[in-house]
């Protein structure tokens, strides 16, 4: 996601990349969501409870999840290319709710157990949009409910998909989310990319104090 661009030349970008490289071409694409399973697992949210997967695009995570038992999963992308192919991959039946927005200008009208995000925050680099999606974070998560987000890691690449990106240490993203969280995960994890490169991440779980 570009802070610099209007939502509809975020919307091309990120459909240029899918339609150019497929769901599984694309540098994040990752076949096992297996850190993210790993600590929604750990973190104990609630099968029943609301999940929402932002900037999810094509990832597997929302089927995966939706195998597991979890029964109120959205995935909300800037890119209908995306979604297009996400939903393809979990068919025609299946219980996810697809939204198709721009994050940074996109008002729920409920609350969530859960908020994941891998690979959307370090694009924003603008200050502002940084401030706006917290903001947005801190009001759409019921109290008592997590956060999980994923990011690069402060050796890791300095763009991604053409675009500039921030990248953050865990402790980094502890401190922006502020005292109304408390951290209770954070790890590093070796992405490699479907062309073979190594991506450091950071990740933290987070939970919202009630």
């Amino acid at each position: 996601m570009s802070s610099s661009a209007s939502s509809g030349g975020r919307a091309l970008h990120w459909d240029a990349a899918y339609g150019g490289r497929g769901a599984s071409g694309v540098s994040w694409f990752q076949e096992d969501p297996r850190f993210s399973v790993q600590l929604i697992e750990a973190l104990r949210v609630p099968r029943s409870g609301a999940v929402i997967d932002v900037g999810g695009g094509a990832s597997p995570l929302a089927g995966a999840l939706v195998s597991r038992g979890f029964s109120d999963v959205t995935v909300l992308d800037v890119s209908q290319s995306a979604l297009d192919l996400a939903r393809q991959r979990c068919g025609p039946d299946s219980p996810i709710t697809w939204v198709h927005a721009d994050l940074l200008h996109w008002r729920p009208d409920r609350q969530f157990d859960l908020w994941h995000d891998r690979a959307v925050f370090h694009f924003l680099v603008e200050h502002d949009h940084q401030e706006g999606y917290l903001a947005l974070l801190r009001s759409s998560l019921k109290p008592e409910g997590v956060v999980i987000l994923a990011t690069f890691a402060a050796d890791g690449p300095e763009s991604c998909s053409g675009l500039p990106v921030s990248r953050y240490a865990p402790e980094q993203l502890g401190t922006l989310l502020g005292p109304d969280f408390s951290v209770e995960r954070q790890c590093r994890e070796e992405h490699t990319t479907p062309a073979g490169a190594i991506q450091p991440f950071t990740w933290l779980a987070a939970r919202r104090r009630g």
